[in-house]
C-alpha cells in the first residue's frame, strides 16, 4: 500500500515500461516516442484520458500540438502517474501522440537514477482502453541533442546544446516513423525500479508568456577559443561586447547583420525570478548561426551577473543551438529559471534575417484565499514581496529557488508551508512534501534532505526534526489523524533513531556522516550544539502531541520522560549568567538558540522575557556583520524562529518592526524578491528564496490576533464571506 494511502493506480492489462532501443542508451538521452495512432470514428460526450509517466521527465503532443509536461516529481519506488484530459485534442479519424523522455544518466537534486530511462501510458475512454504503451510504439533517440554537455549546476541536470540541422517535425500525423528502431519493454508496473504507481496530487503547471523589458543590447568579436564551452563564450562575449542601439522592427523581430566572428547579444529583463524558457524565433537563416539563451538573476554595480562555472555551485545556466537553413524556433527541452534572460547571436548572418525573442512560464495556479492588506504601505509592499518570491519558487511542489536549483528542500519546506497556508487552503504541496520525505527515509530512520534525490551528504538531520512540525501542521489544517497514524512507523523510527546517537553527558550528536548545519548566521558550529538539542526537543513536543491524538499513550509517556530529561540536561550545559550559549566552549550565543530555547520551555517565563529583549534588540540593529561579544543575528531563513519566540511571549510590534527594517530595506532599495541571506555577494547568491518570504505569514497570524497593530485582514475577510 502507499505510504499516502491512496487507492493504486490500477494498470490496464497489456500495458508495459517501454524504453530506447539500447538498454544502456542513458546519458543525456532525449529519447521521441511515436504511438501507433488511434482511429476515432466520432467525438461524443465524455472525456478521453492519456495516463502517462516517464522516468525522468516528457514532453507530450497530440497531433503536433503541444499538450503537457511533467510528471510532478516522485521517488521512482512511488512513481507519479498524471491523468491528462485529451477530449480536447483528439479529432474524428487519425490521432497521433508523440512523447518527449529525458533522462539525464545521474542522480541530481530533483532527480533520483535508477539505471533506466522509460515511458509507461495508457490512453482510457469512459472504461475503454484505447491504447497501452508497448513495443508497438516506435522510439528514437533524438539526434539534435549532444549527450556530451556539462551539467547546468551540481543541483542540476545537463546543458542542452541542440543541432537544429537534425530536427525534424516528427510530432506530426503523417510523420513517417518506419525508419525507427521498435520500443524496448523494459518491465511490467510494480516490477522494479518503478515498483509503485501512485496518482498525481499537485495541479499541472500552467504555462505562459511573460513580457520582457530590454535593458541592454551589445555587439562585439565572438570569442572562438571558448566555443567549445557555450556558457563561457556567452560570458566572455557579453564582457567584451559594447553597448549598441538594437531597435527592434516589424512586431519585436530583429535583423541583425554580423560578420564572420561577431555577435550581438540582448539583456531583457523579467521583472522577478519566474520558472521560466527563454525562446528564439528564427527567419531567413543561412545556416551555421549559433544562438544561445542564458539566464541570470542579479545585477552588481549596475553590471549583470553571469555564474562563473568555477565557483562552488558550478552555475552555467546556457543552452544553445546551431541554426539550420531557414525558419526555425530554437526552444529548450527543459525549464530553467531566473529574472534576466541573455540571448547570443553569433554571426555571419545574411540578408533577410532576423529573429525574435520570448518567455514562457510555468506557473503553479495559486489563488489567494486569504488576502492581507495592511494600514502601512510597507507592509503592504514586503507582504506583495513575498508572495511574488513564494509564486516563482512553488511548482510541482516547493522549491527554494529557481534559478540555481529548484530543490525541494525539507527544511525550507516548513517556511513554504506556513506561506502558503497564509494565502489559502491548499495542503496539496505540505502532503508531497510529508509523504516524500517518508517514502525516502534511510535505514536508520533518517529523512532525506532533498526530496526526491540521491544527495548523501546534504542529509541534514536536524530536518528530519522539522518534519514532525510539518506534520503537525498539516494534521491541524486538515484533522486527518488517518494520515498521521499510517505515518507512524517512520515517525517513531525516526525519533528514536535521532536519540541514538549521544555525548558522554547525555547531549545529543548528529550521527557521523551526516552533514551537520544548524544556520548560515556565523555562530559555533561545535558540537554538541544547543540548536540541535534545542530542535530534537521541539520536534519531540509535537511527536507527543500527535502521539495523544491517534492513542499511542504509552510512547507519548516515553517521550514526555525524555523530553524532560534532556531540557534539565541543556539547561545545565548552555545557560550561564543569562545567556544561553551554541557549544559547551561557550564561543558564540546566537539569536536562533534563545528563540528555540524560549519556544521549547526551555527557558525559564521569567529568562524568556529577557530572551526577547535581546532577541528584538540584535534583529533591530542594522548591521549584518558580526558583533564582538554579542548575540548573533540569524539568517533570514531561521529568522521564522525568532518571530515565532517573539510571538509567542506576545512582543507582535517587535515583530513588525523588524520585518519593516529587515524586509522593508529589499522593497526600499527596489528588489522584487526575497534573499537567502542578509548578503548574497557570495558568486552563487541567490536573491530569490522562498523560505526567507515568512514575514507574509507571520504578519498574517498577528493581523488574526491583533488586528489593532496593522491590519484591515478582519474586514477583508469578512467582505469576501459576505460576497
Amino acid at each position: 500500500m502507499a505510504i499516502d494511502g491512496d487507492r493504486a493506480v490500477v494498470v490496464p492489462d497489456g500495458a508495459l515500461w517501454i524504453g530506447g532501443s539500447h538498454p544502456f542508451d542513458l546519458h543525456e538521452a532525449y529519447l521521441r516516442f511515436r504511438a501507433p495512432v488511434v482511429v476515432c470514428e466520432e467525438l461524443g460526450p465524455g472525456q478521453t484520458t492519456l495516463y502517462l509517466t516517464a522516468d525522468s521527465r516528457y514532453k507530450l503532443w497530440v497531433n503536433g500540438r503541444f499538450v503537457a509536461r511533467g510528471p510532478a516529481r516522485s521517488w521512482p519506488s512511488a512513481q507519479t502517474v498524471d491523468p491528462i484530459d485529451l477530449s480536447s485534442f483528439l479529432q474524428i479519424g487519425v490521432n497521433q501522440i508523440a512523447v518527449q523522455v529525458y533522462q539525464p544518466g545521474y542522480s541530481h537534486f530533483s532527480y533520483v537514477h535508477r539505471g533506466m530511462a522509460g515511458l509507461l501510458a495508457w490512453l482510457d475512454r469512459d472504461g475503454q482502453t484505447l491504447l497501452v504503451s508497448n513495443e508497438q510504439w516506435r522510439v528514437e533517440r533524438d539526434p539534435a541533442f549532444s549527450e556530451q554537455v556539462p551539467r547546468v549546476s551540481i543541483y542540476g541536470s545537463g546543458v542542452e546544446e541542440r543541432d537544429m540541422n537534425q530536427v525534424e517535425v516528427w510530432e506530426a500525423v503523417g510523420f513517417d516513423d518506419c525508419h525507427w528502431p521498435a520500443a524496448r519493454a523494459i518491465t511490467r508496473p510494480g516490477d522494479p525500479p518503478w515498483t509503485g504507481l501512485q496518482p498525481r496530487k499537485i495541479p499541472f503547471l500552467r504555462e505562459r508568456s511573460l513580457a520582457m523589458k530590454p535593458l541592454d543590447f551589445r555587439l562585439g568579436l565572438y570569442p572562438a577559443e571558448v566555443d567549445d564551452d557555450p556558457h563561457l563564450a556567452l560570458r566572455e562575449g557579453w564582457s567584451s561586447a559594447v553597448t549598441s542601439a538594437g531597435q527592434a522592427v516589424d512586431g519585436g523581430w530583429f535583423a541583425p547583420r554580423l560578420n564572420d566572428g561577431e555577435n550581438a547579444l540582448w539583456l531583457f529583463d523579467l521583472g522577478r525570478d519566474y520558472t521560466v524558457q527563454g525562446f528564439i524565433e528564427i527567419e531567413g537563416a543561412g545556416g551555421g548561426e549559433k544562438c544561445a539563451v542564458s539566464y541570470a538573476e542579479k545585477m552588481r554595480d549596475g553590471e549583470l551577473v553571469i555564474s562563473d562555472p568555477e565557483t562552488y555551485c558550478r552555475v552555467r545556466l546556457t543552452d544553445r543551438f546551431t541554426l539550420r537553413p531557414g525558419d526555425q524556433l530554437c526552444q529548450t527541452f527543459a525549464l530553467r529559471g531566473g529574472r534576466y534572460l541573455l540571448f547570443q547571436l553569433v554571426g555571419p548572418t545574411s540578408d533577410g534575417f532576423r529573429l525574435r525573442l520570448g518567455a514562457l512560464t510555468a506557473e503553479y495556479p495559486l489563488e489567494v484565499t486569504r488576502p492581507l492588506h495592511l494600514n502601512d504601505p510597507l507592509l503592504d509592499q514586503i507582504s506583495r514581496m513575498c508572495e511574488d518570491t513564494f509564486r516563482a519558487c512553488l511548482q510541482d511542489g516547493f522549491v527554494d529557488c529557481v534559478w540555481r536549483e529548484s530543490s525541494q528542500w525539507l527544511g525550507d519546506a516548513l517556511p513554504q508551508s506556513r506561506i502558503l497556508l497564509s494565502m489559502n487552503d491548499d495542503v496539496r504541496p505540505l502532503r508531497q512534501m510529508i509523504t516524500m520525505a517518508a517514502e525516502g527515509a534511510y535505514p536508520d530512520g533518517i529523512f532525506p534532505s532533498v526530496s526526491p534525490a540521491e544527495v548523501h551528504p546534504y542529509t541534514i538531520v536536524s530536518y528530519s526534526m522539522m518534519w514532525l512540525e510539518l506534520l503537525a501542521i498539516y494534521e491541524a489544517e486538515t484533522g486527518d489523524l488517518t494520515f498521521v497514524d499510517r505515518l507512524w512507523p517512520r515517525l517513531q523510527k525516526m525519533v528514536n533513531g535521532i536519540f541514538q546517537t549521544r555525548h558522554k553527558n547525555g547531549l545529543l550528536l548528529s550521527p557521523p556522516g551526516r552533514r551537520f548545519y544548524v544556520d548560515w548566521a556565523p555562530l559555533s558550529q561545535n558540537q554538541p550544539h544547543a540548536v540541535y538539542n534545542l530542535l530534537y526537543l521541539r520536534g519531540l513536543e509535537f511527536a507527543i502531541e500527535l502521539a495523544h491524538k491517534i492513542g499511542r499513550i504509552d510512547e507519548a509517556g516515553r517521550w514526555r520522560a525524555r523530553s524532560k530529561a534532556l531540557r534539565q540536561i541543556v539547561q545545565i550545559f548552555y545557560r550561564h549568567d543569562g545567556r544561553w550559549f551554541d557549544d559547551l566552549e561557550r564561543s558564540t550565543y546566537s539569536q536562533l538558540t534563545a528563540a528555540l530555547a524560549i519556544l521549547t520551555g526551555t527557558a525559564k517565563p521569567d529568562e524568556q522575557l529577557i530572551l526577547g529583549e535581546m532577541l528584538a534588540a540584535r534583529s533591530l540593529n542594522p548591521s549584518d556583520e558580526p558583533q564582538t561579544a554579542e548575540m548573533v543575528l540569524a539568517s533570514p531563513f531561521m529568522h521564522h524562529y525568532i518571530f515565532e519566540a517573539l510571538r509567542h511571549i506576545g512582543r507582535h510590534q517587535d515583530v513588525i518592526d523588524i520585518i519593516k527594517l529587515r524586509w522593508g530595506r529589499w522593497v526600499e532599495q527596489g528588489y522584487p524578491t526575497t534573499w537567502e541571506n542578509w548578503s548574497v555577494d557570495f558568486p552563487d547568491g541567490s536573491q530569490c528564496h522562498a523560505f526567507s518570504a515568512h514575514p507574509r505569514y507571520h504578519l498574517y497570524e498577528i493581523a488574526k490576533i491583533r488586528p489593532d497593530l496593522l491590519s484591515n485582514l478582519e474586514k477583508d475577510l469578512l467582505k469576501k464571506t459576505t460576497d
